[in-house]
């Protein structure tokens, strides 16, 4: 009996660090997993001192990604500074990192949303007046989570810990093997990263890309993919079983 993603070749676009899991997932049902990462993580080193005052007067701290609680771990030991006793992770990702680096009570929303929407519904957010709040994350971001936050009376601080890049990448190899038919899905869990595959494929790739089946984890990155034209993309639950999930349900359902 064949494995439900036999035969199927999915196009991996995690940053290089990132993509073993997925990958994993991907061969331990059949597919072969094609990794080409379209997104690079770069670590920022904030000075001791700042992550120190940060942190110090924080009754609350929330991880916004793996990156984030990976990264901001480091950050925090090597400056001395301690979290707060009250730890929130956006999703199961970031909670897992958290607990592997050492932080076991993380609050994480339940469901299948990873995002912002979903740490703002939590209970335990509901009243924050008067709260000092940090937000850990990469440069730049959505800014919804700190805005609501501030409008439920809390102060919020950022600490950037890492910034996001396009890698340097030749696609060409990519490229002659998508012409002959030998990429059978795509995966991307952000909308820049969607954007960097673009441009590492140019005008050659523009064509492979729309015409080929997306999957993607979040509703808004489905958005950023149909304004591309991109012709299939579905969305799945968050995480990279959900990626995976999406992927059966698909080609199990004798699409493509």
């Amino acid at each position: 009996m064949s494995l439900p993603l036999s035969g199927r070749a999915i196009l991996v676009t995690r940053p290089e660090h990132q993509a073993g899991e997925l990958a994993q997932r991907i061969e331990a049902a059949g597919g072969e997993a094609v990794r080409f990462p379209a997104l690079e993580i770069v670590a920022v080193k904030p000075p001791a001192d700042l992550v120190r005052a940060r942190l110090a007067p924080a009754d609350r701290v929330i991880f916004i990604s793996p990156n984030a609680a990976r990264i901001g771990l480091e950050l925090v030991r090597a400056s001395g500074a301690r979290l707060p006793a009250r730890v929130i992770a956006v999703g199961g990702g970031t909670a897992r990192a958290l607990r592997e680096g050492g932080v076991t009570d993380v609050v994480v929303p339940s469901g299948a949303a990873q995002d912002s929407e979903a740490v703002l519904a939590l209970s335990c957010l509901d009243d924050v007046a008067g709260e000092r709040i940090v937000i850990v994350r990469g440069v730049g971001g959505r800014e919804l989570l700190a805005e609501a936050l501030r409008a439920r009376g809390a102060t919020v601080d950022y600490l950037e810990c890492y910034r996001r890049r396009r890698p340097r990448a030749d696609a060409a190899p990519l490229l002659a093997r998508w012409a002959g038919g030998g990429i059978d899905a795509v995966t991307a869990a952000s909308s820049e990263t969607l954007a960097h595959l673009a441009t590492l494929l140019g005008a050659a790739g523009a064509a492979r890309l729309a015409h080929t089946p997306l999957f993607v984890p979040h509703a808004k990155i489905a958005a950023a993919a149909r304004r591309m034209g991109i012709d299939t993309v579905t969305v799945t639950a968050g995480g990279d079983a959900g990626l995976v999930e999406g992927l059966i349900n698909w080609f199990q359902n004798d699409n493509a």
